[in-house]
C-alpha cells in the first residue's frame, strides 16, 4: 500500500499500473471475466495505454474486489440514476483516508490552515458516502471548532460565512452544485476569504448545468475570481482537484486518459472531447482501471477539464460482464 505514494514520475506510474493489471488480471474475477469476453491475452500486456478500462457499471453489477479479500467498509453511491445504486468494496480504509488527505494537501495545503464547511445534503442523508467520510477527516484535520458538515442549514451556513469574512478566516466551502446554488440564491454576498469548490452534479435535485454557466451564476453571486472542484467518484479512492476555471490536476498516483465516444477502446486526440477513463493506483484491491460515463478533454499539462456526461446509461463492453 505504499507504493503508490511513491510514484514520483511516469516510470514510476507505468511500472506499477502494470504490476496492479498483471494482479488484477489473474486474481479479480470481474476484471478477469472482462479480459476474456475481449479475447485478450494479459501476458501479451506491455505497456499502460494496452491496459483495458474497467466499465464503471461492473461496480453496480458486480463485486469488484480481488480474491481473498474482506471489505472494511463498503461505500455506496447515491442511486440517482440507477435503481442499483454502486458498491465499492475497501478492505483498507486507511489507504483511501492516507490518499484524500495527502491529495488535498498536493492541492489545497494543510487543512489546518483552513476553516472548513462542508454543505453536503443529499450526501449527510446516507451513512455510507465516501464524499461524507472525507469531508469529516478534513473537517477534524483542520481542528476549527466552527467547521463542520451541513445538511440543509442554509441560514447557518451564510452566517458562518460572514464571521469569516469578519475575522478574516481562510475558509474552504466544499459543496454539491445545487446546493451552493441554493445558498447563492438566498443568501448572495461578497466573499474575499473563502475559497469555494464545488463537487459536481445535480444528483436529480436541479437541471443539470454546464460547469461554465455554474461557476459565472456561483462567481456572480458570492463575487468571487474563481470556482474551484473536485473530481472524485464511489468507485474511486482518490480525487483531481480544481484551482479554478475547471482544469482538474490529479495526484501522482492517478492519471486521466479520454478515449473516442464511440469506440471505447480507442484513444481520443488531445484537447478533443472523449469519454473519461481514469487509472487510480490506490484502488489496489477493487480495481484501478476505471472507464466513467463522464465526458472530458485532455489538455498537454496532464490536468482535464470535466464536460458532462453520455446521455445514454450503457457504455459499449458492458454486456462482455454479462455472464461474469
Amino acid at each position: 500500500m505504499e507504493r503508490p505514494f511513491a510514484v514520483d514520475g511516469p516510470e514510476a506510474f507505468n511500472a506499477l499500473a502494470l504490476d496492479l493489471f498483471r494482479l488484477h488480471a489473474a486474481h479479480n474475477p470481474v476484471y478477469r471475466a472482462f479480459l476474456e469476453g475481449l479475447r485478450i491475452t494479459p501476458d501479451r500486456v506491455g505497456s499502460i495505454e494496452a491496459i483495458p478500462f474497467l466499465p464503471i457499471q461492473a461496480f453496480r453489477d458486480h463485486r469488484v474486489l480481488l480474491e481473498g479479500l474482506t471489505p472494511a467498509l463498503t461505500f455506496t453511491s447515491s442511486g440517482t440514476t440507477a435503481a442499483i445504486t454502486a458498491r465499492h468494496h475497501v478492505p483498507w480504509p486507511e489507504l483511501y483516508a492516507r490518499s484524500f488527505m495527502t491529495g488535498f494537501r498536493n492541492a489545497l495545503g494543510e487543512p489546518a490552515t483552513w476553516r472548513i464547511i462542508a454543505l453536503l445534503p443529499a450526501y449527510l442523508e446516507r451513512p455510507d458516502s465516501s464524499l461524507v467520510l472525507m469531508a469529516q477527516r478534513l473537517v477534524e484535520a483542520s481542528g476549527d471548532p466552527l467547521g463542520g458538515l451541513y445538511l440543509n442549514q442554509y441560514a447557518q451556513v451564510a452566517d458562518l460565512l460572514r464571521r469569516s469574512e469578519e475575522e478574516g478566516r481562510r475558509t474552504l466551502l466544499l459543496g454539491v452544485p445545487f446546493a451552493l446554488l441554493d445558498l447563492a440564491e438566498r443568501h448572495p454576498m461578497t466573499l474575499r476569504h473563502v475559497h469555494i469548490v464545488e463537487t459536481g452534479g445535480m444528483k436529480g435535485r436541479r437541471p443539470e448545468l454546464v460547469r461554465e454557466d455554474l461557476h459565472t451564476q456561483l462567481r456572480q453571486a458570492f463575487g468571487v475570481d474563481q470556482v474551484g472542484g473536485e473530481y472524485g467518484m464511489t468507485e474511486l479512492l482518490s480525487q483531481a482537484w480544481s484551482p479554478g476555471a475547471g482544469r482538474y490536476h490529479c495526484p501522482p498516483w492517478m492519471a486521466v486518459r479520454i478515449r473516442e465516444v464511440n469506440d471505447p477502446f480507442a484513444p481520443q486526440q488531445m484537447g478533443r472531447t472523449g469519454g473519461i477513463d481514469v487509472i487510480d493506483l490506490c484502488n489496489i484491491a477493487s480495481c484501478p482501471f476505471i472507464s466513467t460515463q463522464d465526458l472530458g478533454r485532455l489538455h498537454p499539462d496532464g490536468s482535464f477539464e470535466v464536460l458532462g456526461r453520455f446521455d445514454h446509461s450503457d457504455v459499449r463492453g458492458c454486456n462482455l460482464l454479462a455472464e461474469a
